[in-house]
């Protein structure tokens, strides 16, 4: 805990003072957060796989391949608004509380993908049907600026400190399962309707669905209570001040960044290595194999779905284990998998054999996988409770401008050079800034939020974390009185130096 992180304690840690979580409102917690990220992810994944009828509905004037990029980008430039949405919603967080904000981004989000499906095609109304696409896509990047990054802080504040990694895992699991259930619509319609009267009006079905999704993810997140952590910190903000009660926390963006320049680092690092290879393997591989490799849209999506059904399985075992071992290991191998594994990966995806090609695709979803798998119960530890949601959406989103244009880049990247290994090379780039972060960062596995006081399941874990904190309080006295020792040394050999001095002059004697 650093300075400024919370009111500084002048009594004794006691038992009262660890949190005990009920399990009946973890739950509910988890299931809200990830249903609201797994329909943020099946407009994504809806997107991805139908980018080549939006190519030939928004932009029929263009080549097949300008067709793709022009989609793809439309995909890429909301990314731009998504800081906006992370600036806004963050500091409506960090003031109004986690829940209130969740439920005005999944309503933007309905409503903003739904509108999708109704828009006209080119040949209806020309150049304003591209028009209201992308200002569509940018009410939706407004609204996912606070999205994913507001539904990690709200299951981790909830999450008993030992289960964090386990429970935050499944807000991505969500977000795959949005994927997989986007893919699946897709595939169903494409096959029942046929691409003719698919591209007429059956691409807009899925995005008809945003709106149930919606009202059911809206009804869970109105149903759940306020975290722990920010009821905890409006009821210290009453004790000093009751003015202060929801206003916006007393320090600025530039603050934020000088105390936690660190964490703001991290933070940045994580996103980059995960989403540029969230994007790539989800988002741009299937317009990869129906575009470049010459497979149908649909045996393409059916690869990818398979891939993504083995994710969920492998998904909460990894935030399992970094429950037990941490986060930072597999940040380190998802990295370093990355960095000797894409090439050989791209190869295989490459051959022309469906099997290899099952095999590369499955080799980069586990890594990913080792990625994802963590990413939900890292970033959230890294800041305390009255700037987390703030400073986590500005840089969770800044991250993601560049992670958002992964589909387009490596799509263009891909036309100009005509290399199809374009895309491994981006992916081994990427890995490189995972590598560092893992190497920089803390570890935060089995530790309170920083600057809260510890979560627990049940009241026998609240002992044995209220041991393990006066262990740590021990240790820490043990290591300051070795640093006294040797500063009193240091001291003492100061003293001995200025009194040399002082015998040399007549005037100091």
């Amino acid at each position: 805990m650093s300075a400024g992180d919370s009111t500084i304690r002048n009594e004794p840690l006691q038992i009262d003072d660890i949190t005990v979580i009920d399990k009946g409102k973890v739950k509910k917690a988890v299931t809200a957060a990830a249903l609201g990220n797994a329909m943020e992810w099946f407009d994504f994944g809806v997107y991805g796989f139908v980018a080549f009828a939006l190519g030939k509905v928004f932009f029929p004037e263009a080549s097949p391949s300008v067709q793709t990029i022009a989609a793809l980008a439309t995909f890429s430039v909301p990314f731009l608004v998504r800081p906006l949405g992370g600036v806004f919603f963050g500091v409506m967080g960090d003031r109004f509380g986690r829940q209130k904000v969740l439920s005005a981004t999944i309503i933007l989000m309905a409503v903003s993908t739904f509108c999708i499906g109704l828009i006209p095609s080119y040949d209806s109304i020309g150049l304003l049907a591209p028009i209201l696409l992308l200002l569509c896509k940018l009410a939706q990047g407004f609204s996912v600026g606070g999205e994913y990054t507001g539904a990690a802080v709200f299951v981790a504040e909830f999450a008993p400190d030992r289960k964090r990694g386990f429970l935050s895992s499944w807000l991505d699991f969500g977000s795959i399962a949005g994927f997989v259930l986007g893919a699946g619509v897709v595939v169903v319609l494409s096959s029942i309707l046929g691409e003719a009267r698919f591209l007429e009006w059956g691409w807009r079905v899925p995005f008809f669905l945003a709106a149930p999704l919606g009202l059911i993810g809206l009804y869970l997140r109105h149903a759940a209570e306020e975290t722990p952590a920010f009821t905890e910190q409006l009821e210290r903000m009453e004790k000093e001040d009751q003015d202060a009660v929801g206003s916006a926390p007393r320090i600025s963006f530039k603050e934020i960044v000088g105390r936690y320049w660190r964490s703001l680092l991290a933070c940045v690092g994580i996103v980059l290595v995960t989403n540029v290879t969230y994007y790539m393997l989800l988002t741009y591989m299937p317009t990869y194999l129906s575009h470049n490799l010459h497979y149908s849209e649909d045996h393409g999506v059916l690869i990818i779905i398979v891939v993504m059904i083995g994710m969920l399985f492998v998904q909460p075992v990894v935030g399992w284990a970094s429950d037990r071992v941490g986060r930072r290991p597999f940040i380190a191998a998802g990295s370093l998998g990355l960095l000797v594994g894409a090439v050989p990966a791209f190869h295989l995806i490459t051959s022309g054999n469906i099997g290899l090609i099952f095999v590369g695709l499955l080799l980069l979803a586990v890594l990913l996988n080792c990625l994802i798998g963590v990413m939900a119960s890292t970033l959230p530890a890294m800041f305390p409770t009255r700037v987390r949601y703030s400073a986590l959406a500005t840089a969770f989103n800044i991250s993601v401008i560049i992670c958002g244009v992964t589909p387009t880049a490596a799509a263009w990247l891909v036309e100009v050079t005509g290399d199809l290994m374009m895309p491994a090379y981006y992916l081994m780039a990427v890995a490189l800034v995972g590598l560092l972060t893992a190497w920089l960062m803390r570890e935060t596995a089995n530790r309170p939020l920083r600057g809260d006081t510890p979560n627990a399941s049940s009241r026998r874990e609240a002992r044995e974390l209220l041991q393990q904190a006066y262990d740590h309080i021990e240790a820490s006295v043990g290591d300051l009185d070795v640093q006294i020792e040797g500063l009193q040394a240091k001291i003492d050999d100061l003293q001995q130096r200025k009194q040399v001095l002082v015998d040399r002059h007549p005037d100091l004697v």
